[in-house]
């Protein structure tokens, strides 16, 4: 039985091209006897995004009121891309004064991944990547796989995901788990949202794209020293992009054998992470131990802000 929640829309990307599936999201959430605030941030327009920059950050800026009783979870409507122009707005200070131990969930993933590793940076705050309202709550077939994650990941202190793949590199480590879209993750790299995480588990995902870019951007994080600081690289989905004759037998699969034997650190696949129907949720900035062998893996977490 899942309680009635407080839930508060936030739209720090692009705006929702798909009127239709906020509704099916609304018309669900409602059904299940939820609350929601902030509908008015699935109307907002400008230019590609979900209303100007200082709407946006305004928007996020208003969980920092004390004055205010907070939300239970704070939910994305998409991602897109926009995120970044509003990291310089944002009030780190309030937001770590107002959110610092609540038990709050900011719940999203793909650019919402800006916005994650910036509050981790600068105000060491924990968040979910999870499901967002246009694309999973509003999808014409709601997962029952995404929601059980999402509801067993915001309500429980401690919980456990398994992959069923057979990994390369038997692994037992602990550290923090981080991460999010590979691209957007990059894109912060040398700047003051990056978290300077040591020792943690990093976990990625992108969409539509070829494995060469994905590559590429993998040797960013390379380069830049943060693969060698980490414990291990959990990859998660990467589909949408394109074959190509011209790769010649490059694909996937030898994109990520040639990155394990450069970076250093073990590199364990079949995370359900990233834009896919069946959707795990994973606390950004929790406590968390990896195990790996030849029968998969098991991933456990605790230590982040949960629902009672």
């Amino acid at each position: 039985m899942i309680a009635h929640r407080t839930f508060e829309l936030i739209a720090p990307s692009g705006y929702p091209h798909d009127p239709e599936a906020i509704r099916r999201a609304l018309h669900r959430l409602h059904a299940q006897g939820h609350h929601v605030e902030g509908v008015h941030a699935t109307e907002r327009r400008f230019q590609r995004f979900a209303g100007t920059d200082g709407e946006r950050a305004a928007e996020l800026n208003h969980l920092a009121d004390p004055s205010r009783k907070l939300p239970d979870i704070v939910l994305a409507v998409r991602g897109g891309y926009g995120a970044v122009r509003i990291l310089h707005g944002l009030d780190y200070e309030g937001l770590q004064r107002r959110l610092t131990d609540q038990p709050i969930a900011l719940v999203g993933h793909s650019d919402f991944t800006a916005i994650q590793l910036a509050l981790l940076s600068r105000a060491g705050l924990k968040t979910f990547g999870g499901p967002m309202l246009l694309g999973d709550f509003g999808a014409e077939e709601l997962s029952e796989f995404t929601m059980q994650h999402f509801w067993n990941a915001l309500t429980k202190p401690t919980f456990t995901v398994t992959g069923s793949v057979p990994q390369a590199q038997a692994v037992d480590v602990s550290g923090m788990l981080w991460g999010g879209n590979l691209a957007v993750l990059a894109s912060l790299v040398g700047t003051p949202y990056m978290p300077p995480v040591e020792g943690g588990i990093l976990f990625v995902e992108d969409v539509n794209e070829q494995p060469f870019r994905i590559e590429r951007t993998l040797y960013q994080l390379h380069l830049a020293g943060i693969l060698e600081r980490q414990q291990a690289l959990v990859i998660g989905d990467l589909s949408g992009g394109k074959a190509f004759e011209y790769d010649n037998g490059y694909d996937l699969n030898a994109m990520i054998e040639h990155v394990r034997s450069v970076i250093g650190i073990p590199v364990i696949t079949g995370l359900q992470f990233g834009h896919i129907p069946n959707l795990l949720t994973l606390p950004v900035g929790a406590d968390a131990h990896l195990v790996s062998d030849a029968h998969g893996f098991k991933l456990t977490v605790s230590g982040y802000p949960y629902l009672s």
